[in-house]
């Protein structure tokens, strides 16, 4: 909804990583400290002030799950959860606490033949004591290790917030007789939503204050958010515990009350009928799935709610939404891999939703209204998709008309449809580009851009009959920018570029350089870094991925990446195959049968990184989060020597045992994406690179993992059973630290503060590693 789908435009989490050591060693552990606080530790450890460094004794109480003794000595469970004493070392006796050891239950189980050994099983069961002893423990192990890098922290949070405008605003859009827009103000974690009407000196009207809602408990974050046709009625959701559950509320905007009304378990999807009165919403099932839409009348007990619709199969989710036009509701129905649409006319609530076109397997397709046509985006004998068009009393496939064929150069990733134009977003050589289509004339203009790799997207853009549209533009060295396009003068007009204190685009260099895979293909990494650049193999580089769900890593603006770029690191974007970035044919060539593509062209990267001395193994950090979480693990089992740290967030790590189970959240329908084990090739597909069963005996990089304990895409137990079973066999001095937050969700904290010192932590964990105390 405009103005409340607006966000702080805050640095994103996807860059993190780690350098040079030496050991500290102990009696039962060795853990390591940076180069450059070895000989300060002498020094300091001959004058008795080890405590300085943080680096000083840590008394834990006894607990359950977690032993210091050897894995198996305790077969009751029960042991000492962390004894104090420490360990002996350079910098004076018990400087650094004994890293958690878990208990080994071994669960043995039978798939195709095969026994599948899992040691730490147990720390599934959220219900088990054990289990919160264990994620403490791991967490208190983090924090005391960390914890000399607090001056460092702090002085990395300062920069962020040195850098960040903290009382802002969007750009006000207008809808009917209203402006919208979001703001927050300094020392607030969340967004005010406000609107003013008729005028934009109007007095405002706080719609929505995320800050007062947050109030109300340990984590907030905001979900669905609509409002009325008539923009009386704003129905929103809150979510109190990071798993994507939403509590529905509806607020009378002219009275500035809340209403009785309250779902709670609503999915991310909800609509308004015309009648002003309807509301339309999803509930998740027990995997987390949205399934069922039902139908809701302002004022009436949801107890009395109408179910309008169930999708019995796991694989597909269900949302809701209006056209822009307003005239229909569309009901989807997705998978990964195909797609099914029914719509209403949005002035008939009480009525049923038509089918578009029955699913097919392998095959997408979307809809968009304008007067008497839909116009389909669709894969249907298309593999970067094609549009069609189609009238609305005959909407099925038979009647479709191709107006945009099939490019094998061109992706179509969409279009969005306005009274008299059609807007259309492609992507041509790993670039996003958009054209603009008259539908009265059907004349096509492209919208230049003059920077070789950006990222682009539209803005809410409410109004339906209209000659100007918003988009959103950023790039390496170009703040998150709105425009406002002409959609008949072809104008531009910048509207907003968020401002970035001390923040010089001419003191910075970006390129666009290709590795080659093992197969022969031509892999793009985006770098960025400060000009004056040496390629002597002495930078150290953060080089990041993902690879999954046909999700294209543009190039995008990070204000807190600067604060690495500064200390002379390159920031790099592998953009491998499984991902998007190519087109459609460069994410179908990395999934399923074709995996093994993701990995290797990531290591293509590191290599040609070190071949072509941007930097050296010494100097070589890797980050990933979800499914990139999923590629670093993969590659740290694989070449531990090619990288110095390795930072996962919320990392997919435990596959094969996850797409094993049904019952576990989201796992049918990721069948599309890496395929179904109960198939023997999957099966053995999966388990070559999953990266909790393939964990060995060897030396691996630095690692820090961080997980969220209400995460319901990715469980809290992958990255803690991978790190229990990386503790139980890793060799060498590295550190391996395990964090979750005990009151948050997939993304991680909500809170735009809270985001950023979660961000320094990671950042100081990097620059510590690599030996820049700075």
């Amino acid at each position: 909804m405009i103005g409340l789908m607006d966000t702080n435009k805050l640095p994103s989490r996807d860059e993190l990583r780690v350098g040079d050591s030496v050991t500290c060693r102990g009696d039962a552990e060795r853990e390591t400290l940076p180069c450059w606080r070895f000989g300060l530790g002498l020094v300091i450890a001959a004058l008795g002030l080890s405590s300085w460094l943080g680096c000083r004794p840590v008394a834990e109480p006894a607990g359950q799950g977690v032993s210091a003794a050897p894995a198996d000595a305790a077969a009751d469970g029960t042991a000492a959860l962390l004894k104090s004493g420490g360990r002996e070392g350079v910098l004076g006796p018990a400087i650094l606490p004994r890293a958690p050891k878990a208990l080994r239950e071994r669960r043995v189980v039978t798939v195709h033949g095969q026994e599948l050994a899992d040691d730490y099983f147990w720390l599934q069961d959220r219900d088990d004591k054990r289990v919160m002893h264990y994620l403490d423990a791991e967490n208190r192990y983090a924090d005391a290790v960390l914890q000399h890098t607090e001056e460092l922290q702090k002085k990395l949070y300062d920069e962020f917030i040195a850098r960040t405008k903290q009382s802002d605003q969007t750009v006000p859009q207008r809808w009917g007789d209203f402006f919208y827009y979001t703001r927050w103000e300094k020392d607030q974690q969340y967004n005010v939503h406000c609107r003013r009407k008729g005028k934009l000196d109007a007095p405002e009207q706080v719609i929505l204050d995320e800050n007062t809602l947050a109030k109300e408990g340990d984590y907030f974050a905001m979900g669905p958010t609509e409002l009325s046709p008539d923009q009386r009625w704003l129905a929103y959701g809150t979510d109190a515990t990071g798993n994507e559950q939403y509590t529905l509320r509806i607020k009378d905007l002219e009275k500035n009350d809340l209403l009785a009304d309250s779902v709670p378990n609503a999915g991310e999807a909800v609509a308004w009928a015309n009648d002003n009165r309807t509301l339309f919403y999803t509930t998740r099932d027990e995997s987390a799935r949205p399934y069922r839409l039902y139908r809701h009348v302002v004022g009436t007990d949801p107890k009395q709610d109408v179910l309008v619709y169930e999708e019995p199969d796991k694989a597909f989710f269900l949302s809701v939404a209006w056209t822009r036009s307003r005239k229909f509701l569309l009901l989807e129905l997705t998978s990964n891999a195909s797609s099914e649409i029914r719509f209403l006319d949005a002035s008939q609530p009480t009525g049923e939703f038509k089918l578009v076109e029955p699913r097919r397997p392998g095959v997408e397709y979307g809809v968009r209204h304008q007067g008497d046509t839909f116009w389909v985006i669709t894969n249907d004998g298309a593999k970067n998709f094609r549009l069609m068009e189609t009238a609305v009393a005959t909407p099925g496939r038979e009647h479709w008309r191709e107006v945009i064929p099939n490019r094998d150069d061109v992706k179509l990733d969409g279009a969005e449809v306005f009274a008299n134009h059609l807007v259309l977003l492609e992507r041509q050589g790993g670039v996003p580009t958009m054209r603009v289509r008259d539908l009265k004339t059907g004349a096509i203009h492209p919208v230049e851009f003059q920077e070789p790799a950006y990222t682009l997207s539209l803005e809410d853009n409410p109004e339906f009959n209209t000659q100007q549209i918003r988009f959103s533009y950023s790039s390496l060295l170009s703040p998150p920018s709105v425009f406002e396009y002409d959609l008949v003068t072809h104008e531009r007009k910048l509207l907003k570029r968020d401002e970035v204190a001390g923040f010089d685009p001419a003191h910075y260099q970006t390129e666009r350089i290709e590795a080659t895979a093992a197969d022969g293909t031509k892999v793009p990494i985006s770098l960025v870094y400060r000009r004056g650049l040496k390629r002597d193999g002495s930078n150290p580089v953060l080089l990041c991925g993902y690879g999954a769900y046909g999700l294209s890593e543009d190039p995008t603006f990070d204000a807190a990446r600067l604060s690495l770029l500064d200390r002379g690191f390159i920031y790099a974007t592998a953009h491998v195959r499984g991902g998007g970035d190519l087109g459609r044919a460069w994410y179908e060539s990395g999934k399923l049968k074709h995996k093994e593509n993701t990995f290797s062209d990531f290591i293509a990267c590191a290599e040609h990184l070190i071949r072509e001395k941007y930097t050296s193994p010494r100097r070589l950090a890797i980050s990933g989060a979800s499914a990139g979480g999923m590629l670093v693990g993969v590659v740290a089992n694989r070449r531990p020597e090619l990288f110095h740290v390795v930072v996962a967030d919320v990392p997919f790590v435990d596959v094969l045992n996850t797409m094993l189970d049904p019952k576990m959240p989201l796992t049918v329908t990721e069948f599309d994406e890496w395929g179904n084990p109960q198939d023997r090739e999957a099966f053995e597909r999966i388990r070559s690179y999953s990266p909790y069963d393939n964990v060995r005996k060897q030396n691996y990089p630095h690692m820090l993992v961080r997980g969220s304990l209400n995460d319901t895409r990715v469980s809290y137990w992958e990255p803690a059973k991978w790190v229990a079973k990386l503790r139980a066999n890793k060799t060498g001095d590295q550190l391996l630290l395990l964090k979750i937050d005990l009151e948050a969700g997939h993304n991680g904290a909500s809170g735009r503060y809270d985001y950023l010192d979660s961000q320094a932590t990671e950042y100081a964990f990097i620059l510590d590693c690599m030996g820049i105390g700075e």
